[in-house]
C-alpha cells in the first residue's frame, strides 16, 4: 500500500496531497529565499504545484480563495506607490518617457514577433512579454484570453534572467555596497485595527471586482482602492508578512495547479524560443540604458537598473544594496508598470489580432 502511494502520486488521497503541497512549498520557498530570489514565496509554491499537477496529484483551489489572495497582492502593489513617486516623474518626464516607452515597445515588439511564429497563442505571447510586475501580468492575462500557465512561465523566467543579469552588471562595474539606504522588507508594527481595515478593503474590493466581471478585477479593483486609500490619506496599508506569504502561496498554487502534462510538454518545446526572446530583450534594454548614459548623463548602473525588464521588486532589492540613484530607478520601474497596467490590455488585443491561436 505504501509503495503504491509513493510510486503513483495520482492515487494519493487528498490529505496527503495537501500535506506534500504545503511541506514542499515551504521547503522550496525557504531554499529560494536563501538564494536571495525576491519572488521566493510565490515561486516555491508555484513550482511544487506545477510538479504535482504534472504528476496527476493536483488539488482544487477554490475560486473565491484565489480571488481573495489576488486582492491582498493588489493591495500590496498599492503600498509600493509612495507619494513622492509622482513629483519625481513630473520633474524629469522627458527622460522617464523615453526610458519607459523604449522598454515597453521593445518588449511588445518581441512578443508580437513571438506570436507570429505560431508556437504560442497571440495574446499569450504578448502578455508573457509585457514588462510589468510579473505577478500582476500573469493574473491579468487570464481575463484577456491568454493562457495564464504559459504567461507565468515566460514572466518568471524573464524575472530570473534579468535578476542574474542585473547582479552581473553591478559586479562588473564594481559598484560599492550601500550601507545607508535599504529597500529590503522591514518589520513595521501595525495595530490590529489598521490590519483589519486593510484586509476588509482589499477583500471587499476584490470580491466586488470579481462579481462585476471586471477584467482582472480580483487584482485591479483592490489596487485602485488601495491607491486611493493610501495616497488620499485615508489610512495606512498594513499587511502582515504571514498574510502576504499565505497569499503568495495561494496565488502560486492557483497558477501551478492549472498545468498539465500536455501543457508542460508544450512549455518545454517553446523554452528555447522564449529564452532567446528574453536574452534579446535584455540586450535591447542595455542599449537603451547606454543611450540614457550618453544623452542624459545618467550613471551607467542606475540607467541599467532603471531600464531592466525584470520585476520592480527584484530590481528594488538589487538597487538597495548598491550606491545608485534609487528614486530614479524605482520611478522608472513603477512608471513602466503603470503604463503596461493601463495600456497593456488594449495593446495585447490589437497586436494579437490575426495571430495563430
Amino acid at each position: 500500500m505504501l509503495a503504491s502511494l509513493l510510486t503513483l502520486p495520482a492515487k494519493w488521497p487528498t490529505p496527503l496531497r495537501w500535506g506534500v503541497l504545503i511541506l514542499g512549498s515551504s521547503l522550496l520557498a525557504l531554499l529560494l529565499g536563501q538564494a536571495h530570489l525576491s519572488a521566493a514565496l510565490l515561486l516555491g509554491p508555484m513550482i511544487v504545484a506545477i510538479a504535482m499537477a504534472g504528476l496527476g496529484s493536483g488539488v482544487a483551489i477554490p475560486r473565491v480563495v484565489f480571488i481573495i489572495a489576488q486582492s491582498v497582492v493588489g493591495m500590496m502593489m498599492a503600498s509600493k506607490l509612495p507619494p513622492e513617486l509622482f513629483p519625481e516623474i513630473a520633474r524629469d518626464w522627458p527622460i522617464f518617457a523615453a526610458g519607459i516607452l523604449s522598454t515597453v515597445l521593445g518588449a511588445i515588439s518581441l512578443g508580437w514577433l513571438l506570436s507570429r511564429t505560431g508556437m504560442l497563442p497571440g495574446s499569450t505571447a504578448i502578455w508573457g512579454s509585457s514588462p510589468g510586475a510579473a505577478t500582476v501580468m500573469t493574473l491579468m492575462s487570464e481575463s484577456y484570453g491568454a493562457d495564464m500557465r504559459l504567461v507565468a512561465m515566460m514572466q518568471y523566467l524573464r524575472v530570473a534572467c534579468c535578476a542574474i543579469a542585473a547582479t552581473v552588471v553591478v559586479k562588473l562595474f564594481g559598484i560599492a555596497p550601500s550601507h545607508t539606504v535599504s529597500l529590503a522588507p522591514s518589520v513595521v508594527p501595525h495595530s490590529a485595527l489598521e490590519i483589519a481595515k486593510t484586509l476588509t478593503l482589499a477583500i471587499g474590493a476584490g470580491l466586488i471586482g470579481w462579481r462585476l466581471k471586471v477584467p482582472g478585477g480580483g487584482l485591479l479593483t483592490p489596487l485602485i482602492a488601495g491607491v486611493i486609500y493610501n495616497l488620499g490619506g485615508l489610512g495606512v496599508i498594513a499587511l502582515p508578512q504571514p498574510v502576504l506569504a499565505l497569499s503568495y502561496a495561494i496565488v502560486g498554487w492557483g497558477i501551478g495547479m492549472r498545468f498539465s502534462h500536455e501543457v508542460l510538454r508544450h512549455a518545454a518545446r517553446v523554452l528555447p524560443l522564449v529564452l532567446g526572446m528574453i536574452v534579446t530583450l535584455i540586450a535591447l534594454c542595455a542599449g537603451f540604458a547606454a543611450l540614457l548614459v550618453h544623452f542624459a548623463g545618467i550613471e551607467p548602473v542606475t540607467a541599467y537598473l532603471a531600464t531592466s525588464p525584470g520585476g520592480a521588486d527584484s530590481v528594488a532589492i538589487i538597487a538597495a544594496g548598491t550606491q545608485v540613484d534609487i528614486p530614479f530607478v524605482m520611478a522608472m520601474q513603477i512608471g513602466r508598470f503603470l503604463l503596461v497596467l493601463i495600456a497593456g490590455p488594449a495593446m495585447a488585443r490589437y497586436l494579437s489580432r490575426g495571430a495563430r491561436s
